[in-house]
């Protein structure tokens, strides 16, 4: 099935969830509200003729410009995009899935940006969703062990996001 047929498709089934698509990119993406996250994956793993029965990766892009000067001539707003990376082994196509969320829930720094697990779908997610927790600050609603992967639980941050200050010391160690 072609990503033009795939994004009609899911289309028919979700008009209000499904917002705009790429389908002539290298890797052809549709983007998605977060709200939907969950149906419209459901629809993708469930529906025959879609049959996406494996999560490759899931990802985040930290659309924020730390340069006041550089981000008053962005055309965006910052925001995280959450990237999913599909395929289905049965019938050889792939498709990449975007969502949006703001960097801070209404703007306050400890508030990080929530979206539904899809660990119930394609266990793979249990990892991936745990990395971008710990690295880019996205909780997953649902998620049966988020915690972090990489850094130490005592860790203050999340070192993907652009505005991340490394800190000069951790514990008594100090970084060179």
């Amino acid at each position: 099935m072609s990503p033009s047929e795939i994004y009609s498709m899911l289309r028919q089934l979700w008009p209000h969830l499904v917002l705009e698509a790429k389908l002539e990119a290298i890797d052809p993406w549709i983007e998605i509200l977060p709200d939907g996250l969950v149906q419209v994956c459901r629809s993708l793993k469930e529906e025959p003729s879609l049959a996406f029965d494996f999560l490759h990766l899931i990802s985040v892009v930290d659309y924020f410009q730390p340069d006041p000067k550089l981000a008053a001539k962005t055309a965006w707003e910052p925001h995280l995009e959450v990237v999913y990376h599909l395929s289905s082994t049965a019938k050889g196509h792939r498709l990449v899935l975007k969502t949006r969320l703001p960097r801070w829930v209404e703007q306050a720094e400890d508030r990080l940006p929530e979206i539904d697990s899809v660990a119930h779908l394609w266990p793979t997610a249990l990892w991936h969703e745990r990395e971008v927790f710990d690295l880019s600050g996205v909780r997953f609603k649902g998620h049966p062990d988020l915690r972090r992967i990489l850094c130490p639980d005592d860790w203050v941050g999340h070192p993907l996001r652009k505005d991340y200050v490394m800190p000069i010391e951790y514990h008594g160690i100090r970084a060179q």
